[in-house]
């Protein structure tokens, strides 16, 4: 299968892209630096810096994973508007493909769209699933945008997936390996009250529900991308804690979090205990569906 994939060098891009070419896949990837794209992707895989410039190719699925790391830098108005435009624009590119394709009955058959946990918002203490109303602020309005781009190939005749993404643990990057230095130094602890959800993945299984919703043709629509067992920021704390044989009592105060991070505070104070209702009934089974199977495997080797 062809496939066009945006975001292909990033911390789930680039090893997706290296699995799907183990598969025998073509690779059609957009970067804004194909020079320097081309040594971190497998090789055949062809680089372009547009979307249109894929047009001829014809690829056969699209997965769209690129976007502004949303905790990268301060909110600022300026940042958040990066952070949607990032998303957006580029989404909207893969939709004009997909309409160019259709009038010569060319149209890929799958995208999947990346989305995030911030799509519902605060959830406090309630169950998340698929179904879950969000809660209205920035981080869905975000995702609600993003999805919204996206679904717009559905007219194209295009099976649109969005993928509801918690947090993916490798140590390699990710909020994951941001934590470990402090952690092994015995400076980790929870924010705030520590009650919040911590939806979370492990990335193998994070690559492996990626193929496995691009391959089933009957799924389609939004999927929780996150292990079936949650954790509060507490518990997360603690487990890798634990794992780590390190003390986990720095706490770090909310108040502290929002003057130094701004309204961003919030995506370390509030979450959501998000299942993946959908990808079960579909028959995904997660190879790590607990933290301490996904931490040992990750800081066993």
């Amino acid at each position: 299968m062809r496939i066009l994939v945006t975001g292909g060098t990033g911390f789930v891009g680039r090893p997706l892209c290296q699995r799907l070419a183990e598969a025998g896949h073509d690779l059609l990837v957009v970067s804004r630096d194909p020079a320097s794209a081309r040594d971190l992707l497998p090789a055949g895989a062809r680089v372009a810096d547009t979307v249109m410039a894929f047009a001829e190719a014809r690829p056969e699925a699209i997965i769209n994973l690129a976007g502004e790391s949303i905790a990268g830098k301060r909110w600022s108005e300026a940042q958040k508007h990066r952070l949607v435009d990032s998303r957006v624009d580029i989404t909207r590119e893969l939709v004009k493909l997909c309409g160019r394709l259709a009038e010569s009955d060319a149209a890929p058959q799958v995208m999947l769209s990346g989305s995030a946990m911030g799509y519902y918002g605060d959830q406090g203490d309630n169950r998340v699933t698929e179904e879950t109303p969000p809660h209205d602020e920035f981080a869905h309005r975000l995702c609600e945008r993003w999805e919204q781009e996206a679904k717009a190939a559905e007219a194209h005749g295009v099976r649109v997936v969005l993928v509801r993404t918690g947090l993916v643990l490798e140590k390699d990057g990710g909020t994951l390996a941001k934590m470990l230095t402090p952690f092994k130094l015995g400076l980790g602890g929870p924010f705030g009250s520590g009650r919040q959800f911590m939806p979370w993945i492990h990335r193998e299984d994070m690559l492996a529900l990626l193929e496995f919703l691009l391959e089933r043709e009957d799924l389609s629509g939004p999927f929780n991308a996150s292990a079936p067992k949650p954790e509060t920021n507490a518990a997360f704390t603690a487990t890798l804690a634990r794992h780590l044989k390190r003390p986990a009592f720095m706490a770090v105060p909310a108040c502290v979090l929002k003057v130094g991070l701004g309204e961003m505070a919030n995506l370390l104070l509030t979450g959501a205990d998000m299942r993946p209702a959908r990808l079960e009934e579909a028959g995904f089974r997660f190879q790590y569906p607990t933290l301490d199977q996904a931490l040992t495997a990750i800081l066993g080797r």
